[in-house]
C-alpha cells in the first residue's frame, strides 16, 4: 500500500520500529499527564452502535423512564443479562433479552408496544419492562440514604428489603460486585460527555504488539507455542493487554465493551479500533487492531497476511475503545 510504504520507509521497519514505539510510549504518558477529565456525570446518550440498531430507540426512550436510570445504564443491564439476545434462556429459567424469571415477569411485565399482550420474548415488551421494574425498585428505596441508582441496582440483586435494612447497598459481596459491574459497564455504552483518560497500560500493549510485527496470521490464533506464536486479530489484542495485566474477552465484539469510546478525533495510542460491515451494531464487529497514532494501527488482518501496520480510515471503521482495567473486569464471561 503506497501511503503505508511511504510512511514507514522501504526496508526501514526493522530498524525504526523500536524507536517509533519508544516515541509512542513517551507520547502516551505526556498525554496522560495533560488530560485530567474522565467520563463524568450521567449521560442520556448512547455510544455509536453500542446497542444493536433494532433496540436502540427502545433503550434510548425507556432509559429515561425515571431519574434513577439512563439509556447507558439500561443498555449495560441488558448486555450483562443476555448480550442483547432476545432468545436467551438461563439455567435458572430466566427468559428473554432482559432475563425475567416467570414469577417476576407475571408481576412486573408490561405491554410495552400496546399490542394487547405481555411477551417476555418480545424486546418491545421486555425492554420497557426492565426499565419499569428498575424504576419501581428505585421508588421502593427512594428514602434510603446514598446514591439512588446504586441502591436501585442493589435492590434488583438482593431485594429492596435488604437495601432498607442496611440503609444502602447491603454488605453482600455478590450485590456490591453487581452494582460495580453495571455502573462500570454503563461507561462503555454511554456517549462520552468529555475527554476520557488514556489507559495507563497502553504503551505496554503497543510494545507487545510491535514485537509481533511480521508474524503470520492464524485464524483462532492465541500466540501459543503449538500455534507457532501466531494470532488472529482479537487474539493479538487480547494478548497485548494481557501482557500488562488486563484480561479481555476473546472475541472482538465483546472487547468493544471494555471501556469508554473516544471519538475519532480523540484517539490515543493504545486505543482498540474496531471494524464492521454494519456500522449500527457493535455485535457485528469483525475486526480489531491497536491504534498507534497517525491514523495507523497494528493488526493481524487475515489469512495469508502478517501482523503489520494498517490505516484505520476505511469504510468499515466502526469506532474505538479506551480499555480500562475496571471495564475489562466488568464484562460478563459469557454473553
Amino acid at each position: 500500500m503506497t501511503v503505508r510504504k511511504a510512511w514507514i520507509g522501504a526496508g526501514a521497519l526493522a530498524g525504526a520500529g523500536l524507536s517509533f514505539v519508544l516515541l509512542l510510549v513517551v507520547g502516551v504518558y505526556v498525554v496522560a499527564g495533560n488530560i485530567v477529565n474522565g467520563v463524568g456525570g450521567k449521560s442520556v446518550g448512547l455510544a455509536k452502535g453500542a446497542v444493536p440498531a433494532a433496540y436502540q430507540a427502545l433503550v434510548q426512550k425507556w432509559g429515561n423512564h425515571c431519574a434513577a436510570i439512563n439509556p447507558a445504564l439500561l443498555a449495560a443491564q441488558l448486555y450483562q443479562e443476555s448480550g442483547f439476545n432476545p432468545n436467551a434462556r438461563s439455567p435458572a429459567k430466566a427468559e428473554g433479552i432482559a432475563q425475567f424469571i416467570p414469577g417476576t415477569w407475571a408481576t412486573h411485565g408490561v405491554d410495552g408496544d400496546g399490542d394487547g399482550d405481555r411477551d417476555v420474548w418480545d424486546p418491545n415488551d421486555a425492554i420497557p419492562s426492565a426499565a419499569a421494574y428498575d424504576c419501581q425498585l428505585a421508588s421502593y428505596v427512594k428514602t434510603v440514604p446514598g446514591n439512588i441508582t446504586h441502591n436501585m441496582l442493589a435492590a434488583y440483586n438482593a431485594g429492596p428489603d435488604a437495601v432498607v435494612k442496611y440503609g444502602g447497598v447491603p454488605p453482600y459481596s455478590e450485590t456490591r460486585t453487581y452494582v460495580k459491574t453495571i455502573t462500570t459497564l454503563e461507561k462503555s455504552f454511554a456517549a462520552p460527555v468529555s475527554r476520557v483518560d488514556p489507559s495507563k497500560q497502553a504503551a505496554g500493549a503497543i510494545y507487545f504488539a510491535q514485537k509481533k510485527l511480521g508474524t503470520p496470521y492464524l485464524w483462532g490464533g492465541n500466540g501459543t507455542a503449538d500455534q507457532g506464536g501466531r494470532f488472529d486479530c482479537s487474539g493479538l489484542t487480547k494478548a497485548a493487554y494481557e501482557s500488562v495485566g488486563i484480561t479481555l474477552p476473546r472475541v472482538a465484539n465483546d472487547q468493544y465493551n471494555a471501556g469508554p469510546h473516544p471519538k475519532r478525533s480523540e484517539l490515543l495510542p493504545g486505543d482498540l479500533v474496531f471494524f464492521s460491515t454494519d456500522l449500527g451494531n457493535s455485535r457485528a464487529i469483525h475486526h480489531v487492531g491497536i491504534y498507534v497514532g497517525g491514523g495507523y494501527m497494528i493488526d493481524a488482518p487475515y489469512t495469508g497476511a502478517v501482523i503489520r501496520f494498517d490505516p484505520i480510515d476505511t469504510a468499515e471503521y466502526f469506532g474505538a475503545t479506551r480499555v480500562t482495567e475496571d471495564g475489562a473486569k466488568a464484562l460478563p464471561t459469557t454473553v
